[in-house]
């Protein structure tokens, strides 16, 4: 509270109790670099992802090379910066299938009920049968490969976690009083599912969403370096770590440093994710 007896809003409550956590801001200040790399490739990135130079193929880590050349003789850094984007794009694309269908689908199973809930739950039942990753391979032998396909597969693959995750808020928010109240008023269901259902369930849906940003680079990762990802020659962390796999012996560096961007990135996602989660219980105010 501040001085004056003036209450702050609970998107500061929010970020005051996340400033507390040092895991939580280690995760931010990881994705805020994430970001930025993203963003500013263009300016960051200190050669032409795409340029070769054969002559200088595999070559060490230097002072004009800080990471040094792939098997092309392309600069390693600049690859890496420019395959943020590629990352980047895929999390945001397939967090956004994940939501903006599995969401409506376990609101609207929760608040009807009855057979409805019945139906959709089963259906969800079978989604969740297969691996997400086994369920993405399945759908990218029926689509193709290519990036679009890559973030769809995804995507869909993570549709039935946030069906669950929606219903399973939705049914403990429906039974309030403000619920019962709107619809003694003669409120639509439309307008209470926007009104009142959904605001009220975000908080473990954004917390959802942080983790699953790590989940979907790491699985865009996996099928890049499967070669069923984005197709050459786009910098890509995954299929980067690909090309490199095959001088690992002779040039170690080239497929360690997408690796170890990989690895940063999902445990920053990661951290943030789980600081979030504390910050947005509400049971943890105190």
């Amino acid at each position: 509270m501040k001085k004056g007896g003036k209450k702050r809003g609970p998107i500061w409550e929010v970020f005051r109790r996340l400033s507390k956590r040092i895991t939580a801001l280690i995760g931010l200040g990881i994705v805020l670099f994430f970001l930025i790399l993203a963003l500013f490739a263009p300016l960051l990135a200190p050669h032409d992802p795409y340029e070769h130079d054969l002559a200088h193929k595999l070559a060490p880590p230097s002072w004009e090379y800080p990471l040094g050349r792939d098997e092309l003789g392309r600069c390693i850094l600049s690859r890496i910066i420019y395959g943020a984007r590629i990352s980047l794009v895929i999390g945001l694309i397939v967090i956004s299938i994940g939501i903006f269908i599995g969401v409506p689908i376990g609101v609207i199973s929760a608040y009807y009920g009855g057979r409805v809930d019945f139906i959709v739950q089963r259906f969800v039942d079978t989604m969740l049968a297969f691996p997400g990753i086994l369920l993405a391979l399945l759908l990218i032998a029926m689509l193709g490969v290519g990036l679009h396909n890559v973030m769809i597969a995804v995507g869909i693959s993570t549709v039935p976690i946030y069906a669950r995750l929606s219903r399973s808020s939705v049914l403990s928010i429906k039974a309030r009083q403000f619920v019962e109240a709107a619809k003694a008023i003669g409120a639509s269901d439309v307008k209470i599912i926007l009104q009142h259902l959904i605001p009220n369930s975000l908080s473990p849906i954004i917390v959802q969403s942080t983790l699953h940003m790590a989940t979907a680079i790491l699985w865009a990762a996996g099928l890049g370096f499967l070669g069923l990802g984005v197709s050459p020659p786009t910098a890509e962390w995954g299929a980067m770590l690909n090309g490199g796999r095959l001088y690992i012996r002779v040039a170690s560096h080239v497929a360690t440093f997408p690796g170890l961007m990989i690895f940063v990135t999902v445990l920053g996602f990661n951290l943030l994710g789980d600081g979030l989660r504390d910050a947005l219980d509400p049971r943890l105010k105190t």
